[in-house]
């Protein structure tokens, strides 16, 4: 396991991290690209090599969730989830089947605005998720720490090389496969009215071929508590978060009787739009990570492969954590340690949502996260 490169903690308040962070020089234009089917490989050298992970199951059958540490129905819980890429521009809430959504990621992209990438295991049920937006390359690295299937509704062109890689399998709006899993509603301007369903998902990962079951040896990327155990952190305090997002400026607010953060952005709390239930996490992170800007139009790169700052959130409590990217972009995930380096953190099970945050603003530590 290696170090962080650069380090720098002042107090839990003041938290940055300066690591490289690669930066594509080509335009950032959206690109219109015709998807080629990728069949199922039947794995390299390294991957025969890696030892199969060992899933658990109970008496009734099912498997624990790589996703939330519960136990779920052995066909859902050896499925590889889907990761779908959501607007979150004022104009396009409420989203639809975000509520549904195991694990969420959000971060900046160009005008500072923000994009979730929903992680489902469970959506079978699922007939409306929306609406769905483009690729950011950095959502795409996400989504491969959970050997997902990436759908998408077309791509910056920083994402177009990314997107081809032999072992990304996606599903794009733009491709021949779009009209498959994507449709348009007319209760919305374009671009604000594109949606997938879970039929439509099924249908085309079918038609692509790809692999439908986690491969034998993905280990997942949290390690959640047992059965009946509950988590507390080191800090006793953490009821409430604001990740300092300047547009949505969302903010979390902890329950004390369920144990849940609920989620509010726009000056009011974010529901689903198909159940009218407000977003709620067992966990949430806030991942800091160097940034660039990558050219005049506004696109950003995220360091997803190296290590960071994190602040770990759970059960009203929080901990100062190290986040390092463990193994190669195909098969390597981001794990949460202490700052020592010293054990993995444990989250509670449930549902997890990670923002990603700029590690740094104006040459200073973020100044616009907030959290108590």
């Amino acid at each position: 396991m290696k170090r962080l490169k650069v380090l720098i903690l002042t107090g839990i308040m003041s938290a940055a991290l300066l690591c490289g962070c690669g930066a594509n020089t080509a335009s950032g234009v959206e690109n219109n690209t015709t998807q080629e089917a990728k069949t199922e490989e039947s794995g390299d050298t390294e991957e025969a090599k890696a030892e199969e992970f060992k899933r658990e199951y109970n008496d009734k059958g099912q498997v624990r969730s790589f996703l939330t540490g519960k136990f779920v129905d052995k066909q859902i819980g050896e499925r590889r989830p889907v990761g779908v890429m959501l607007s979150n521009i004022k104009d396009a809430q409420p989203m639809s089947g975000v509520g549904s959504a195991d694990v969420v990621f959000e971060a900046p992209v160009e005008g500072e605005i923000t994009r979730f990438l929903a992680l489902f295991e469970d959506y079978d049920d699922l007939e409306k998720i929306g609406s769905c937006r483009s690729c950011r390359d950095y959502f795409l690295y996400w989504a491969l720490e959970f050997d997902a299937v990436y759908c998408h509704y077309g791509q910056s062109s920083y994402a177009v090389e990314p997107l081809e890689r032999d072992y990304v399998d996606n599903l794009s709006g733009l491709a021949a496969i779009g009209s498959t899993v994507y449709y348009r509603t007319d209760d919305r301007p374009s671009p604000h009215n594109a949606y997938c369903s879970a039929k439509g998902i099924k249908e085309g990962i079918k038609k692509m071929k790809y692999r439908e079951n986690y491969r034998s040896t993905y280990a997942g990327k949290f390690q959640f508590a047992p059965d009946g155990e509950t988590v507390s952190l080191e800090e006793n305090r953490g009821t409430y978060i604001a990740p300092g997002y300047p547009i949505n400026k969302p903010w979390f607010e902890y329950n004390k009787d369920d144990k849940l953060y609920y989620r509010y952005q726009y000056d009011g709390p974010q529901i689903d739009a198909e159940t009218g239930e407000q977003l709620a996490f067992t966990n949430v992170i806030l991942q800091y990570a160097d940034w660039v800007q990558r050219d005049e139009n506004g696109y950003l790169a995220f360091d997803c492969h190296d290590d960071g700052y994190a602040i770990i959130f759970t059960n009203g409590t929080l901990q100062e954590a190290h986040w390092i990217r463990e193994g190669d972009e195909k098969t390597g995930t981001i794990r949460y340690y202490d700052i020592g380096l010293t054990h993995e953190i444990t989250l509670n099970q449930g549902k997890t949502m990670v923002c990603v945050v700029k590690d740094k603003i104006g040459g200073e530590i973020n100044p616009n996260v907030e959290f108590h």
